[in-house]
């Protein structure tokens, strides 16, 4: 029987978030966020005030699921969020416990980014330069090798082992 591959452990939510990050104030219409889940390709935001404090967050679901002109109509405001020193295995245990699908990432009270299933399993991606052989995680191979210089086009993806 195969063991699933995991996202390592020692690595924190600030090194894997996305940020900046794309919000919406509460007053903004369903319509407005319709438009901009689409256009960023993404399944939710955050709802934020002005000082970045997150008041909620709404994903395609609540579009879908709730009757409302405005996020905070239509908004989940019991959000689950991490902060930016939280260790990675912990934030996908969250994220699987929880059957959630993204957590917004918080320092000092504010939001600084966010981290989905999308970030975790693109960290279970390894790319080995071909020159030097320096591995790199992540969803895409970088633009340029951190040790060599070598090109994006020199890096190849690695069979992953089984196992944690």
């Amino acid at each position: 029987m195969a063991t699933q591959a995991r996202p390592a452990a020692g690595i924190t939510a600030g090194q894997v978030m996305t940020a900046p990050v794309i919000t919406v104030g509460a007053d903004a219409t369903v319509t407005q966020i319709a438009e901009t889940l689409t256009s960023a390709r993404i399944g939710g935001v955050p709802v934020v005030d002005e000082k970045g404090s997150v008041l909620g967050l709404v994903s395609e679901f609540d579009l879908l699921a709730r009757e409302g002109r405005t996020a905070k109509d239509v908004m989940t405001t019991a959000v689950i969020s991490v902060t930016s020193d939280t260790d990675i295995e912990q934030v996908r245990r969250i994220l699987v416990g929880s059957q959630i699908r993204r957590v917004p990432v918080l320092s000092s009270g504010r939001l600084v980014g966010i981290l989905s299933r999308h970030d975790l399993v693109g960290r279970m991606l390894e790319w080995a330069c071909g020159v030097c052989g320096e591995t790199v995680r992540g969803a895409h191979p970088p633009l340029v090798c951190p040790k060599c210089g070598g090109s994006e086009d020199r890096f190849v993806l690695q069979e992953q082992p089984p196992g944690p």
